[in-house]
């Protein structure tokens, strides 16, 4: 376990590197150009870029030792904030004043790809979660890693903040800087044994490309896996409509304070959770697990806006952010289960492509239909008539009345999966395979 912990407090501080930049520049560009659209753009970015460059990060993972990639992400996220760093000192009078500007975007797309270079390690850190534990504990190992996205999510939102406040974009990357360099610098002297077999020079190696239709044959192979895979990418779809639009709900009942401050202390929820997985892990089928999960979270989200309480959406968010953690580390732990060792790079990056790529969708199609559509509907048209005498009327009332209807799709759906041969599929791969590694089997074959 040594050396796993020593991956996830590395990984803790390129995480929280990585993310206090894409946050501060986020803050940066609207103080300095008070440009909304400049501000979402950014988040459009993060996202398309994470979606594009999922499958081929996978391919890097798979083909290399975890850990070169891992020093591999920490050198081009050290080179591309030089960069950065470059451009702010020699900035032309303005230039990051004009939301519009080239100077600005070329300054914006070289920092972020800074900070996709990051998502690396979030595709190499669950397959060495599947090297160095063994296989009855990995439930538990990937509650840690989730406690440490809770971590850096929670201290992400702080730092960013102060950093911009006070030091603006200067400090901000001479601070990533230090702390990349620091994160390479302690990577460099962990050792890990990844079981990798010396190259034979007379057997042929295998091509080092992304080999998306392998990928593909590889989670064919595994029944219902791919039912997986897209039923993340539903949950993901349906939770763009929380990136737009619940700041915007949230502020329309507290100030921008204590919304700030409130959301930074539920995040602490991600913390507790992580905990507790490490403690109990997701018991014998995790995948039961994570639907039982979408059922609680999904049945939440019908209720938290029912009225116009900062508590009841306290309660609601607190429980999203408790149980997201299960979520992901019961889809982790399955696919570490089903996938062979030498696929679980292509997969975990294909999985990232795929239901990365929902969010921003559902996010730039909700605001519009939520502001021409839902908001006059629940203000004078036939929904405030209809229901607003007890649910409400206004703006915040449509907003509100999103998530409910959201939160009774995803239900639905839920419910359907339970019910599904693809549920019952999977969960029998699942114990198939953990009956063969009991047995001194292997995993699934690898079809490619």
């Amino acid at each position: 376990m040594r050396p796993f912990h020593h991956l996830l407090a590395n990984n803790l501080v390129a995480n929280v590197t990585n993310f206090t930049v894409w946050f501060a520049v986020t803050f940066w560009v609207f103080i300095e150009t008070q440009s909304v659209f400049a501000t979402g753009m950014i988040a459009g970015i993060y996202l398309v870029f994470t979606a594009a460059f999922g499958i081929w990060f996978g391919s890097i993972v798979d083909h290399n030792s975890k850990r070169l990639a891992m020093l591999g992400s920490s050198v081009v996220s050290g080179v591309c904030y030089v960069g950065g760093l470059v451009m702010v000192l020699l900035e032309p009078e303005g230039a990051f004043r004009n939301p519009y500007g080239p100077y600005l975007w070329l300054f914006i797309l070289v920092v972020m790809l800074g900070v996709i270079a990051g998502n690396i390690r979030s595709i190499a850190l669950p397959t060495l979660v599947t090297i160095l534990i063994p296989e009855d504990s990995r439930d538990k190992a990937n509650g840690l890693v989730g406690m440490v996205g809770g971590i850096g999510f929670l201290t992400t939102s702080v730092i960013s903040g102060f950093l911009v406040a006070f030091t603006g974009m200067l400090g901000v990357l001479i601070l990533a800087l230090a702390a990349t360099v620091l994160a390479f610098a302690h990577l460099a002297f962990v050792s890990i044994d990844e079981g990798r077999a010396p190259a034979d020079p007379n057997v042929p190696a295998e091509p080092k490309r992304v080999d998306i239709a392998g990928t593909i044959a590889v989670i064919a192979a595994v029944p219902g896996l791919f039912a997986l895979i897209f039923f993340a990418t539903f949950n993901n779809f349906l939770g763009g409509i929380f990136m737009a639009l619940l700041d915007a709900y949230g502020l329309s009942l507290v100030s921008v304070e204590i919304w700030g401050l409130l959301f930074g202390a539920l995040s602490t929820a991600f913390i507790a959770s992580g905990i507790v997985i490490a403690k109990t892990g997701l018991g014998k089928n995790p995948l039961r697990t994570l639907l039982m999960v979408n059922v609680i979270t999904w049945a939440v989200c019908c209720v938290f806006t029912l009225q116009s309480s900062i508590w009841l959406l306290a309660a609601g968010c607190f429980v999203w952010m408790l149980l997201g953690p299960y979520a992901e580390a019961a889809e982790h732990t399955t696919l570490q289960k089903v996938v062979p060792l030498e696929r679980q790079g292509r997969v975990f990056g294909f999985a990232q492509s795929v239901e990365q790529a929902a969010s921003p969708l559902t996010a730039f199609l909700i605001g519009p239909l939520t502001q021409f559509v839902v908001i006059p509907f629940m203000t004078d048209g036939a929904g405030a008539q209809t229901i607003g005498s007890w649910f409400g009327t206004g703006p915040a009332r449509g907003i509100a009345l999103v998530f409910t209807v959201a939160g009774l799709v995803g239900l639905l759906v839920t419910i359907l999966a339970f019910n599904s041969r693809y549920y019952r599929e999977l969960s029998a791969a699942y114990a198939d395979n953990k009956d063969d590694d009991e047995n001194g089997g292997a995993a699934v074959a690898d079809p490619a």
